[in-house]
């Protein structure tokens, strides 16, 4: 059992907001802002308050977890939530729409897969343009919503389920499996040798002057 006070630390965007007579609040995030490949994808989560203080697993910004964490937390969460939602876009799309603009698109995209609508919405980092409800943005909100910690977990389970059971099968040279479509060693070599695939990003900047000459 996760300690009570450090959950209820964690409740307190999603209470402050309850106690305004505002009963489904989500919380939003994105993982894949930085991989050379694939999709980005966003959750929405919408956590029921009576479970506060019964936290069983570990929800915590995403990056923060192991994978059996993260994938147990993700278990919890699809059994637990009130309702959740993701949206995915696809890698053609963030190089048409920029990589700030696809993840905006894939918070509403998430939202709108909801049966549920929020009342209000707790985003990661920058406030999104267009949100369809009144949100809240708050800076490294999955280290500081549990609602965005929910979101940000869905969203890299989802994400690395993608990667791995889809694209590593269907492009397999480039080991996606394994990285994910960062830029690792293994995956900047695949480039070398076999070239873009079509989920790479062409208008991703690499950060040296090897990367930037596969990408030419």
């Amino acid at each position: 059992m996760i300690e009570k006070g450090a959950i209820l630390k964690k409740y307190e965007y999603e209470r402050e907001l309850w106690d305004k007579g505002l009963e489904f609040v989500a919380g939003t995030d994105e993982a894949g802002r930085g991989p050379l490949a694939g999709p980005v994808v966003a959750a929405a989560v919408i956590l029921p308050r009576k479970l506060s203080l019964e936290m069983p697993v570990k929800i915590d910004d995403s990056k923060k977890l192991t994978e059996k964490q993260r994938f147990t937390a993700y278990a919890w969460i699809a059994d637990n939530a009130i309702d959740w939602g993701t949206g995915i876009i696809s890698a053609a799309d963030i190089d048409k729409y920029n990589i700030r603009q696809a993840s905006f698109m894939a918070m509403n995209r998430a939202i709108e897969n909801m049966p549920l609508q929020p009342q209000h919405i707790l985003v990661d980092g920058l406030p999104m343009e267009t949100p369809p409800y009144p949100q809240t943005a708050i800076i490294k909100g999955d280290q500081l919503s549990i609602s965005i910690a929910a979101a940000s977990i869905v969203a890299k389970v989802v994400r690395d389920e993608i990667m791995k059971n889809y694209y590593d099968s269907k492009y397999p040279q480039y080991q996606f499996a394994a990285h994910k479509g960062y830029a690792t060693r293994a995956h900047i070599e695949a480039i070398e040798a076999f070239g873009r695939c079509p989920i790479h990003r062409k208008t991703f900047q690499l950060k040296n002057d090897l990367q930037k000459d596969l990408f030419k």
